[in-house]
């Protein structure tokens, strides 16, 4: 009888365990790889005067990421450069817009390596994490990594275009 007991408690526990558990366990990772193009809509560029070429600034970037299932979707992307000669820091938020109103919104920081002209910036990359995301994206968790280069700037652009890839890691909430 008290074989039977213990044995139910301890059937009863192993059957509460795994619905605790298995209702908080996400699915596994998985990764949306894309090919980006960007350009500068708004850049406001201050020299500092402390060293040569050292700039601050903020800029308003837009871009289009094509993704590897044929997806495309929108960014805007706001940042702030601490550079010299194009080299140094950079911080920037960025809101993927896709079609169906869905959104992943990315807190980014990273590094740009620039030429022999202040605010030209001629490479970058950074690590990036999910921070929010909307519709079908809803309690989105993970990170992006990506690499661009950029073009030189042309007569008439408020600042460097630039193309490059990267990869969204990222988990959902199970349904």
């Amino acid at each position: 009888m008290v074989i039977k007991t213990a044995m139910r408690m301890l059937f009863g526990m192993l059957v509460i365990s795994v619905w605790v558990l298995g209702s908080s366990i996400q699915a596994g990772a998985e990764t949306m790889h894309y090919k980006f193009y960007t350009w500068v809509i708004k850049s406001d560029i201050v020299p500092f005067g402390d060293v040569e070429g050292h700039t601050v600034d903020i800029m308003v970037r837009g871009a289009f990421y094509v993704f590897d299932s044929g997806e495309i979707a929108t960014i805007k992307h706001v940042g702030t450069h601490d550079l010299i000669m194009g080299s140094g820091t950079f911080m920037q938020y960025v809101s993927i817009n896709f079609q169906d109103g869905s959104t992943i919104m990315i807190k980014s920081e990273g590094t740009t390596v620039g030429g022999s002209t202040p605010g030209v910036v001629t490479a970058g990359g950074w690590k990036s994490e999910i921070i929010k995301g909307t519709g079908r994206f809803q309690g989105l968790k993970g990170t992006q990594s990506a690499s661009a280069k950029y073009l030189p700037v042309e007569p008439g652009e408020a600042g460097p275009k630039g193309h490059g890839e990267g990869t969204i890691t990222y988990t959902l909430p199970s349904k």
